[in-house]
């Protein structure tokens, strides 16, 4: 079955319309046109005897001749006799030929020991008679024995069928216009992108369109609102947090320091969370043209630059793609943290292929057990019995965030085992254009 809602309806719409027109001129042909072809066959037999009965009274073949022609004249009928020499062996027809093999069925059956009959073309048919003199040549038009082209009922119904499908294809293409739409703005909300939209088309696309249209509203106003909370609660917490640590660096007691190292933790949750508000606003950045080779490249400067284990291990190709840069950078670089927190390196791959770039980031530490690579991919999810429980680890927002950018660019965040370091794989697939 076709895949498509377009491909589906024609079809639906291709099959009835052929199916009942094959049958309607089947049977149209089969009863109309043999049943009148053997009418007029039955009505021609009648002369045919004559013309034998009068041949068989006459005295020589020239006698035979001329009382046989007085009679076929007024017939319309041209009767002459022939060498057996020149005489066909069998029947003849075209293969296209529609009520052909009515007509020699039907003069076969109703005159005995006909000879061979021969219908070579759509307006002359022979037919040699026997009678006592030899075989007796008679040949005359074809619209005596059936009627007048009729295969153009063939031509006729193939046309007008085609043209009514041609109709119904345009139809049926303006019908389903607004589905796409629909499914293109959908899928580009599902991207980031606010497309613009009007709900238009037929009664039920209308009130998808417009439930569309008010889910991508609630969804907006959720956003916002949870960006502003997120946003608007770490930035409260942000001036507490400042006269904590400013109260403890003047602090003489040893047992501060404990203290500080907790104010550092919040503060690094925080930045976190702040992070993770800056999300949705990263994706609806505007598009730019990237080369991802120099994105990497910029990327891996950045913590060579500070000294951090980060290394360009392969780049296979070279590509353009159509990203939103802030949120791609953000991306990698949590990829790229928790590479380094969990393991001793962090290793950089880019691959290019026809339709998709994978950038893979591969560490060297206990990596993730398959059975919870799903759950690891959820906000604030903590698996850190899996790999090292010795490391300060964030919210859980790390994987996340970067499995939401790839999504919101059409691609996926996939995570396996690293067969050259041993650790954690992370794949994030990003499409061409």
């Amino acid at each position: 079955m076709p895949r498509s809602l377009y491909g589906r309806a024609a079809l639906i719409l291709i099959v009835p319309v052929v199916t009942l027109q094959l049958g309607v001129s089947l049977v149209f042909i089969q009863r109309h046109f043999e049943d009148v072809t053997v009418q007029l066959t039955n009505g021609l037999i009648l002369e045919f005897q004559l013309l034998q009965e009068t041949a068989d009274g006459a005295n020589n073949q020239g006698e035979a001749l001329i009382v046989v022609d007085k009679i076929a004249t007024p017939l319309r009928l041209n009767a002459s006799y022939s060498d057996s020499e020149t005489i066909p062996s069998q029947n003849f027809r075209r293969f296209i030929d529609i009520t052909g093999g009515t007509v020699i069925r039907s003069l076969t059956d109703g005159i005995p020991n006909i000879g061979p009959i021969l219908l070579p073309n759509d307006h002359e048919v022979t037919v040699f008679l026997p009678t006592k003199w030899g075989d007796l040549n008679v040949s005359f038009a074809r619209n005596r024995v059936s009627a007048n082209n009729p295969h153009q009922l063939l031509v006729w119904t193939i046309g007008l069928g085609l043209f009514m499908v041609i109709i119904a294809f345009i139809f049926l293409r303006n019908q389903l216009r607004p589905i796409k739409r629909l499914s293109h703005a959908a899928e580009a909300f599902g991207k980031g992108h606010h497309l613009p939209y009007r709900p238009s088309g037929a009664y039920e696309v209308r009130s998808a369109g417009n439930a569309f249209l008010e889910m991508r509203a609630r969804i907006e106003r959720h956003i916002e609102q949870r960006t502003l909370m997120l946003s608007g609660v770490s930035h409260d917490l942000r001036s507490p947090l400042t006269r904590l640590k400013l109260a403890l660096s003047m602090s003489d007691d040893p047992s501060a320091n404990g203290m500080r190292k907790d104010v550092e933790d919040m503060q690094r949750l925080l930045d976190e969370f702040l992070t993770f508000a800056r999300r949705d606003a990263d994706s609806a950045s505007d598009v730019e043209s990237v080369n991802s080779s120099e994105l990497i490249g910029n990327i891996v400067d950045g913590y060579a630059t500070r000294g951090e284990p980060v290394l360009l291990h392969e780049t296979i190709g070279e590509g353009t793609l159509q990203l939103r840069p802030t949120a791609i950078r953000r991306a990698i670089e949590n990829l790229i943290d928790n590479a380094l927190n969990y393991g001793s390196c962090a290793e950089i791959s880019v691959v290019h292929r026809k339709k998709s770039v994978t950038i893979s980031i591969e560490d060297s530490g206990a990596g993730i057990p398959e059975s919870q690579r799903i759950e690891a991919l959820k906000p604030f999810a903590r698996l850190d019995p899996a790999r090292n429980q010795n490391i300060a680890t964030g919210v859980g927002l790390g994987l996340s965030i970067a499995a939401d950018v790839a999504r919101a660019h059409g691609g996926q965040l996939r995570l396996d085992t690293s067969e050259r370091l041993g650790g954690l794989k992370a794949d994030l697939i990003l499409p061409i254009g």
